[in-house]
């Protein structure tokens, strides 16, 4: 896992570091980094595709961002250097030729990063294998479909937990034809929901539990607006489903974690991490500049939890990460 981040003139990041957990939970305004931080994840992935760059000293005050890792990579480091605050073009690994490298550059291949997208989700996808779910979900289909002729037993909890969570439907279905597969969702008697007309929020749904139940999820799993199109009393449902991948033991799973980071503007999301603040990260921003704050980390943080909801808090001002003129 990436242990820290550390940003230095970086979009709004001018300069702060943020400690990263198996699960984080990102509130704050727009423009205030959540996003910047998974696309510096983006470009880690993208350099760390290539050969690391040649070493030279940084300028004073020259924008980059350095990542550090858990164990047994603890003893890495490695630095993107920017050639201006929005445009990062070279990899730097410390020590060089360090033998833990290749093996931690693969983990990082692996990133993915979701913005999912309803419409696209909605379409019929290629007939072929896939197993790992496009950035938009517009293959949903197709991992579905791959999943049920290579693992049946994970898509059949897949789709016990379809009914479970949408108990209106009975299983969900993937129909091949010709080149194409498509998504259905039977209603009992006959009666079967076409993926076009299934709602935004089902969709997004199923996309969280194509990740949740994949045999060979990525090393890191990035989700941008959790919560969009879900409604408020599914959210527990979500949060558990990206648990089982966080802490896959708590779902009986003998396998490493993965590590997740979300973005969400949701209060009902941010309440059912209550008893977890260390996975909360508050994005505060002052007028152009933008730094991270764990929860976990304030000193009034028992005070804070004795006055009640999370959600209303932040709504409110209370915790911070709202725009200036709130």
């Amino acid at each position: 896992m990436i242990a820290s981040v550390a940003f230095r003139n970086f979009k709004a990041l001018r300069s702060t570091s943020l400690k990263l957990a198996p699960f984080n939970l990102l509130v704050g305004p727009n423009g205030s980094g959540k996003t910047s931080l998974i696309q510096s994840l983006l470009r880690l992935r993208s350099l760390a595709k290539l050969l690391p760059g040649g070493v030279r000293a940084a300028r004073p005050h020259e924008p980059g961002i350095e990542f550090r890792f858990s164990p047994p990579h603890e003893a890495l480091t490695v630095t993107l250097g920017c050639t201006s605050e929005y445009v990062c073009d070279l990899l730097q690994v410390a020590p060089a030729n360090a033998p833990g490298w290749p093996a931690l550059r693969g983990d990082l291949a692996q990133i993915r990063t979701y913005l999912l997208d309803h419409y696209a989700m909605a379409e019929p996808a290629a007939r072929k294998d896939s197993t790992e779910l496009a950035s938009n979900g517009g293959n949903l289909a197709s991992v579905l479909a791959t999943l049920r002729q290579r693992a049946p037993a994970a898509f059949a909890e897949l789709s016990t937990e379809v009914v479970r969570i949408l108990p209106e439907f009975t299983a969900v279905e993937v129909v091949e034809r010709g080149d194409s597969v498509e998504l259905a969702l039977p209603l009992g008697e006959g009666e079967v929901v076409s993926a076009d007309n299934v709602s935004q929020g089902t969709l997004y749904l199923l996309a969280v539990l194509a990740l949740a139940f994949d045999p060979e999820p990525p090393a890191i799993l990035c989700i941008e607006d959790l919560d969009r199109g879900i409604h408020p009393r599914m959210l527990r449902d979500v949060r558990d489903l990206l648990y089982r991948l966080s802490h896959p033991e708590s779902a009986g799973l003998a396998r490493r974690p993965v590590q997740i980071v979300a973005t969400t503007h949701s209060p009902y999301l941010l309440d059912l991490f209550r008893d977890h603040p260390d996975e909360i990260v508050i994005a505060q921003k002052h007028g152009r500049v933008a730094r991270f704050e764990r929860l976990a980390d304030r000193a009034d943080l028992a005070e804070l939890l004795r006055e009640g909801s999370l959600g209303d808090m932040w709504f409110s001002g209370i915790l911070g990460g709202v725009p200036d003129d709130q």
